[in-house]
């Protein structure tokens, strides 16, 4: 995806939309509720074009068959750097905004904030621990695929915190397709929740697990996260993970 000619003010559209959200509300959503939808990311031509980058296999470092691996049905592919415009723009502009929250969720766990200000940095670190492989990927769902529930760490450096972006349109598109969190709560029945994301909008959620207050103050409420069947068309999603692979 090109932006040849363009200014810098232009080609850094995404963070200017990044920056506009409501980071209270959102954030306040996200302690509540695990998950959190965002303002349009990416308009739908931009959508059209990541969602085209998936045939470019040139772009990737790894294909994945989920069903092979037993992680549903469909497909993934991960990018290899450099990362094309504007995933690596949106990426640097989520983490700052991200940040906060996951600084005040190691405090209120009692756990260390490992996290450097700048993304650069917090990728070096994990590029010294081993995690040099990058994560964002692509989805591919068609009528019948599904992910399993899941976690992605893929390392001991982990970032609480990542982002998905629906690039097609539901209802029209495709049907089916939410995007499922499941929350197992302290000593109590796990609470379940389905976003239908809107084309080119994001949804930030829990990467491992989070607060939630308990008689003795904060516990780690694990959770995972996952995709139901898509009953027509097809899905495509550009995830955003904050913490490289090993």
């Amino acid at each position: 995806m090109t932006v040849a000619g363009k200014t810098a003010v232009e080609t850094n559209r995404w963070a200017g939309r990044v920056d506009e959200a409501d980071w209270g509300g959102l954030a306040a959503e996200v302690n509540d509720h695990g998950c959190a939808l965002m303002p349009r990311l990416l308009a739908q031509e931009e959508c059209v074009a990541v969602a085209a980058l998936y045939d470019d296999a040139g772009l990737f470092r790894s294909t994945i068959d989920m069903q092979r691996y037993r992680f549903g049905q469909g497909e993934y592919r991960y990018f290899k750097a450099p990362l094309p415009e504007p995933i690596g723009k949106l990426r640097q502009a989520l983490y700052p905004r991200l940040l906060p929250i996951a600084r005040d969720w190691h405090e209120k766990l009692g756990r260390d904030a490992e996290w450097p200000e700048a993304l650069d940095e917090w990728l070096a670190k994990c590029h010294r621990a081993g995690q040099t492989r990058p994560t964002p990927l692509l989805l591919r769902y068609r009528q019948g695929d599904w992910n399993a529930l899941h976690r992605d760490l893929y390392g001991d450096l982990v970032f609480p915190l990542q982002v998905v972006i629906n690039l097609s349109a539901p209802g029209v598109d495709h049907t089916g397709g939410e995007f499922l969190l499941v929350e197992q709560r302290p000593r109590a029945q796990s609470r379940g929740t389905a976003t239908l994301i809107p084309q080119g909008h994001g949804l930030i959620f829990t990467t491992r697990d989070r607060p939630v207050r308990s008689a003795r103050g904060w516990s780690a409420s694990p959770v995972r996260h996952g995709v139901s069947v898509v009953r027509s068309g097809e899905r495509r999603a550009l995830g955003l993970v904050f913490h490289d692979a090993a």
